[in-house]
């Protein structure tokens, strides 16, 4: 028995929830995957399947293996990537977390490009707002929007600039008034974005080199800028968002900008766009394409403008 291909075998067939679907995906004939399962099991003394007429699942002791052994292939499948994958060409699958909404943007238009320029390459995309662990997580590329400096553990590049706008519909302005200074905000119905815990403060550099900052209440908070962005544009407060989420309602006036004579979140809250790695994916070809490929259209559509 091959034990890697009974174990692959195995996988696909508690995947898959059946000894044909599994041999489908595989190629091979079912009596094959059979006869696999059946060398595994009594290699192991145990039965890892049970089987009836309509369909196959797990049992405890499947469970249990089934979760060892994924996690054994995968390490395999990685350390022969890590070694195809110093060539000149970028090769093997390729797992990258971005954000949301910045994906939806500028990630989700170009997938087939970077994929039609690099053949022997796989994209698995995890999109999430939150900070997710890479190592645990088998991300190997995340891009990130902040301040990257706290981060020693990690490789960092920065792939843009990032700048925030203060802004609010002319119909929530018309109701309400015009802040005309961040002071101001006290009296105005404010929407935030859930990026921490606890109290959040908008930061202002005023013309004279002050800063100010503003404490944040809000009646709406959210982990999506995608869905700020919409209840800004209904009217229902003043919101700070990304300069290239709302770039386009500012300019055809869905939106008005604020505070412009002020830097908006200066200090450590001067974020950029930047992608992060671990050190062993140093010298992965995918992740170098994907970040070069990545840059380059953020360089295009401005995003990235004044970078190398």
């Amino acid at each position: 028995m091959d034990k890697i291909q009974a174990l692959r075998a195995f996988v696909d067939v508690a995947e898959s929830g059946g000894f044909s679907k599994a041999a489908r995906r595989l190629g091979v004939a079912t009596s094959s995957i059979t006869r696999l399962i059946d060398s595994l099991e009594a290699s192991l003394g145990t039965a890892l399947l049970t089987r009836s007429t309509r369909q196959v699942t797990l049992t405890d002791a499947g469970a249990a293996y089934l979760e060892q052994v994924s996690r054994v292939l995968s390490d395999l499948d990685e350390a022969d990537g890590s070694v195809s994958d110093t060539g000149v060409e970028a090769v093997g699958p390729l797992r990258v977390s971005l954000p949301v909404t910045f994906a939806r943007l500028h990630l989700s238009p170009h997938i087939a490009s970077f994929l039609l320029e690099n053949p022997r390459v796989s994209l698995d995309i995890v999109l999430s707002d939150a900070y997710v662990d890479l190592a645990s997580e088998r991300i190997d590329v995340a891009v990130r929007i902040g301040s990257p400096a706290s981060q020693p553990q990690l490789i960092v590049r920065t792939l843009a600039e990032h700048q925030r706008y203060v802004v609010a519909s002319p119909e929530y302005l018309e109701r309400y008034g015009t802040p005309h200074k961040p002071e101001q905000l006290s009296d105005h119905q404010c929407l935030r974005f859930n990026y921490q815990a606890g109290p959040q403060r908008w930061s202002f550099l005023r013309p004279d080199g002050g800063i100010h900052h503003e404490e944040i209440h809000s009646r709406l908070a959210a982990n999506n800028a995608d869905i700020l962005r919409g209840a800004v544009l209904d009217g229902l407060g003043i919101a700070l968002l990304a300069e290239w989420l709302v770039r386009d309602d500012v300019q055809t006036g869905r939106l008005k900008r604020l505070f412009q004579d002020y830097q908006i979140n200066p200090q450590d809250q001067n974020t950029c766009v930047y992608a992060a790695y671990l050190p062993n994916r140093r010298h992965s070809r995918k992740v170098q394409a994907f970040l070069n490929f990545l840059q380059w259209h953020l360089t295009k559509t401005r995003l990235g403008s004044g970078l190398g």
